[in-house]
């Protein structure tokens, strides 16, 4: 296996420097034409790079330009692209008297001031670069600054052959080459000593990073010249190379940036800025076709970042593009409210992040309950995945997507979208349709809240747990009902269950407790459910001697949580209902047969706390629909014990 790599390695390098051999018997002018058409080539063949291309431009300067605008300059950063790429490698065969009559200086008074060093004194000069024009001139320049020494910082090749190759070029007027993760103790050597460090600042800089603006965009953004620049006390300014006409090039030198008493953030968001201006000023130039503004893998939130995020004094999350993120919402309620802290932990994950909810109609009004939500796509009632794909489509661009639900159905709505990140768990049933997979924390022995293990994914994309919701006041002070003290309070009771029958506690057991609570307490009981659950409520208000409403299949989800804003208490079965009341901070009684309260029990901060009622039987959990059985787990959960909880949850309502 080495042996064949070695062969392989072996024969790109002699095909490279047989290249390299005809190039340089060129005229340069010809080499420059040659690339032209090249560039027109790659522009034509490969509709991946133009996308990225348009891409990117749409990021930096969209607001500014129409379609065609983008795509002309795309156009044209491919046949410059080409040309620079064939040139570099003509340059380092030309004399200086030939390289200098190709070459001209913008601000060339900066140029002898800051980096030949007319007025740098002692002090060294770190050159901030970019990929812009032909930035290998960078290189081959040594003769331009002497009598100072000149190197270069630069990323190793993975090929010792290719990258010997590629050095010997750069040193063959002179220049020293530095590999950025071995010897960067030479380059502030040669600063130290009045010399001249180009440095690469406009790559994407992965975990190395701070993540800045640059066009109002975050993007990963390398220290590295800031950081040497004030550790070894050199001025810093930017050059870059504009190509200007047929085999010509000017050279731009911009003023030193202050580097004394700020912070390392500050000087590189300065560098950003500069950047910024010369881009505006050649955009053609620029390095359109490299993912600047790339997601992380896996970790796209950014809380966590090893460097993390610099805004500049002044800048509001408001002010940046948006990274947006759609989150595709589960199907059922209480799953959906047990995921409401990992929404919030998204949010908090990155200042820039626009949170977009695609949800089921039917859950839509959950959604929009948290304030960390930007936006709700509703999935009609019997929507295909084309269609939903479609709906997608039509919202805008994402730049990720995150499945809650394990459904191949969710994977192909997103892929259909063309949505690039798709993230969902270790067990999701997407295939290849997820192109990233997370693995959570999820078991059922030792059990583990089913909230925890989306925080624990939420975790692993590079947030955090989110800040902790404020215990809110129970019942009336939540909405817009009548205050407390001028009418009972109003007990929520649900005696369903959409799951089955496992786990519903018999109805006429909660009829004795709402008669036994209602003999010490003048409180109004609220009857909520779904239409299935009619039957129930009928039989709940029938002949009861004290205040009673019946609500079940009356209400809408957003008439239900207005509802349930207005309850003291919930009295319930494991139920959506149930997480919805500890997703709005309503206090709970909840009675727990074939599921494990553990996994999905309610777990949020209440006055008065949550209440859990469950017999622990040797069959449970079982998580069966219907018990084969005699329903031992909850019918040893006696009238007795569930009026005894209730009456403790009354006293304690403030």
């Amino acid at each position: 296996m080495m042996a064949s790599l070695f062969l392989m390695d072996r024969l790109l390098y002699l095909l490279a420097l047989g290249l390299v051999t005809i190039i340089r018997i060129l005229p340069i002018t010809v080499c420059f034409i040659a690339g032209q058409f090249l560039g027109l080539l790659v522009w034509a063949i490969l509709p991946s790079y133009r996308r990225l291309s348009k891409q990117n431009l749409r990021i930096a300067l969209g607001s500014a330009m129409s379609d065609r605008e983008v795509s002309l300059i795309t156009l044209k950063h491919f046949v410059n692209l080409g040309a620079n790429i064939v040139s570099s490698i003509k340059i380092p065969a030309l004399s200086e008297q030939e390289l200098r009559s190709r070459l001209g200086f913008d601000q060339e008074q900066n140029w002898i001031d800051w980096v030949v060093g007319e007025k740098a004194g002692d002090q060294g000069t770190v050159a901030a670069l970019s990929h812009f024009g032909n930035w290998e001139i960078n290189a081959q320049i040594a003769e331009f600054v002497k009598p100072r020494q000149a190197g270069c910082v630069y990323q190793a090749l993975r090929s010792p052959l290719m990258d010997d190759l590629v050095n010997r070029d750069r040193r063959s007027r002179g220049v020293h080459t530095f590999d950025r993760k071995k010897e960067m103790q030479g380059a502030a050597t040669l600063l130290k000593a009045g010399g001249v460090v180009g440095v690469l600042t406009d790559q994407h800089a992965g975990n190395a990073g701070i993540w800045m603006p640059l066009f109002g965009k975050l993007a990963s953004t390398s220290p590295l010249a800031a950081s040497l620049a004030q550790r070894t006390g050199s001025l810093l300014v930017q050059v870059s190379v504009r190509t200007v006409g047929l085999a010509r090039w000017v050279i731009h030198t911009s003023n030193p940036v202050p580097t004394e008493g700020r912070g390392i953030e500050e000087i590189t968001m300065d560098l950003n800025h500069l950047l910024e201006q010369e881009v505006r000023q050649s955009p053609s130039d620029w390095f359109w076709v490299h993912n600047r503004w790339k997601t992380p893998h896996p970790n796209f939130l950014l809380r966590e970042a090893k460097r993390g995020i610099y805004l500049p004094p002044g800048t509001s999350s408001g002010d940046l593009q948006p990274f947006r993120l759609l989150v595709r919402s589960p199907n059922w309620l209480g799953d959906a409210c047990m995921a409401a802290p990992s929404i919030r932990a998204l949010k908090e994950g990155r200042p820039d992040l626009c949170l977009t909810i695609l949800s089921p109609v039917k859950l839509a009004p959950l959604w929009r309950e948290i304030p960390e939500v930007d936006a709700v796509l509703e999935i009609p009632l019997k929507a295909s995945p084309m269609r939903v794909s479609k709906l997608v489509r039509e919202s805008g661009r994402y730049d990720a997507a995150l499945l809650l639900p394990n459904s191949i159905r969710s994977a192909i709505e997103v892929w259909l979208a063309g949505i690039p990140r798709r993230v969902g768990r270790k067990i999701h049933h997407g295939g290849k349709l997820i192109n990233q997979r997370m693995t959570g924390s999820h078991q059922l022995h030792p059990t583990r809240h089913q909230s925890e293990d989306l925080l624990a994914i939420v975790r692993q994309l590079g947030g955090s747990a989110p800040s902790p919701r404020p215990i809110l006041s129970s019942g009336s002070d939540r909405g817009n009902h009548t205050p407390r003290s001028s009418m009972p309070p109003r007990i929520g009771l649900c005696p369903g269950a959409e799951y089955g029958s496992a786990k519903r506690w018999p109805v006429e057991r909660y009829r004795s407790v709402m008669e036994r609570i209602s003999r010490d307490h003048d409180i109004t009981w609220v009857i909520v459910g779904t239409i299935k659950d009619g039957l129930f409520g009928a039989e709940l208000v029938r002949d009861f001697s004290g205040k009673v409403e019946n609500l079940c299949g009356k209400t809408s989800l957003s008439e239900l949580i207005s509802e349930l804003k207005g309850f003291q208490l919930l009295l319930t079965n494991d139920t959506g209902t149930m997480h919805l009341a500890d997703f709005l901070g309503i206090p709970v009684v909840a009675l727990f047969g074939s599921t494990e309260p553990d996994l999905t029990g309610p777990v949020g901060v209440t006055i008065p706390p949550h209440r859990i009622l469950r017999r622990k039987v040797e069959c449970s959990p079982c998580y069966l629909r219907e018990c084969p059985i005699d329903f031992r787990c909850m019918n040893e959960l006696t009238v007795e014990m569930v009026t005894a909880a209730m009456t403790e949850s009354l006293q304690a309502i403030p």
